[in-house]
C-alpha cells in the first residue's frame, strides 16, 4: 500500500440546503411555499395562491388573490412575489418555494433567459427580494403535487367573478414539439386551445378531436361542473 498522503477535495461553499461541512452550525429548517399562478384564458382573469408550511410541514397559512387581467406567465410571478413578500413580513429566514412553472424556476436558476418585457421586471424584483433571506431554494415539481396551491388560485377567480364556475373543459398548450431549452418556444406555441370533456373511468374523452400527433405533452386545467340530472 502507498505511504503517499492524499489531501482531501475542499468543500464546495456555494451549497444550498445541503448538510453543513464540518464545522460549521446547521442551518434553521426552512419552511415550505407551495405556490401557483392561474389564468383563465392567456391572458384573461389571473389570480395566484400559496401554501405556507412550517418546518415541521404544518399548513400555518393559505393566500389567495385575483390580479385583474394577465397572462399565467405573469401570475405565477405575481404568486412568487407574494411568496417573498409574506416571508419577508413574517420573518422567516430560510425558504423553499415549490412551483410547477417550468419557465419561472429555470428562469430563477439561470437556465433560462428572461426575454419578455412583461416578465423582466417582475423577474428583477423576484430575484432582488429572494437575495435578502438567509436561504432561498426555488423547485419545480410536477402538477399535481401542487393541487392545493391550484385550487386556492381559482377559488380567488371564483369569488372574484362572484363564484361562479365556468362550463367544464381543459385548456392545453402544446409542450413537447420543438426546443424546450428557452424562453422563445412558449412563445412559439400557438393560443390556449380549449374543448369540453367528459370523464368515464377516470379519463378525459373530448368532445372533439385533438388533432395532436401522437406523442405531444399539453398541460390539462380541469374545472369540473356537474353532470346534468
Amino acid at each position: 500500500m502507498s505511504g503517499r498522503r492524499v489531501s482531501p477535495r475542499p468543500v464546495s461553499k456555494a451549497r444550498l440546503f445541503d448538510e453543513p461541512a464540518h464545522g460549521e452550525t446547521a442551518r434553521p429548517a426552512a419552511y415550505t411555499f407551495q405556490m401557483d399562478g392561474a389564468a383563465r384564458g392567456n391572458p384573461g382573469p389571473a389570480s395566484y395562491g400559496v401554501v405556507v408550511r412550517d418546518p415541521g410541514g404544518a399548513v400555518v397559512d393559505r393566500l389567495k388573490k385575483a390580479i385583474g387581467r394577465a397572462t399565467n406567465n405573469v401570475a405565477e410571478y405575481y404568486a412568487l412575489i407574494a411568496v417573498l413578500d409574506y416571508a419577508q413580513s413574517h420573518n422567516v429566514r430560510d425558504l423553499r418555494v415549490e412551483s410547477d412553472s417550468e419557465l419561472l424556476v429555470r428562469q430563477l436558476l439561470g437556465r433560462y433567459k428572461v426575454k419578455s418585457a412583461e416578465l423582466r421586471p417582475l423577474f428583477e424584483r423576484a430575484k432582488k427580494m429572494s437575495s435578502g433571506f438567509a436561504s432561498f431554494r426555488i423547485e419545480h415539481v410536477r402538477r399535481e403535487h401542487n393541487r392545493e396551491a391550484d385550487a386556492l388560485a381559482n377559488a380567488a377567480l371564483d369569488d372574484a367573478s362572484g363564484g361562479a364556475r365556468q362550463p367544464n373543459y381543459f385548456e392545453g398548450e402544446l409542450l413537447s414539439s420543438g426546443d424546450l431549452s428557452s424562453e422563445q418556444h412558449y412563445k412559439k406555441q400557438p393560443a390556449s386551445r380549449r374543448f369540453r370533456a367528459v370523464v368515464r373511468a377516470g379519463v378525459l374523452h373530448p368532445s372533439t378531436p385533438l388533432d395532436l400527433p401522437d406523442g405531444t405533452e399539453v398541460e390539462v386545467h380541469v374545472l369540473a361542473r356537474p353532470k346534468p340530472r
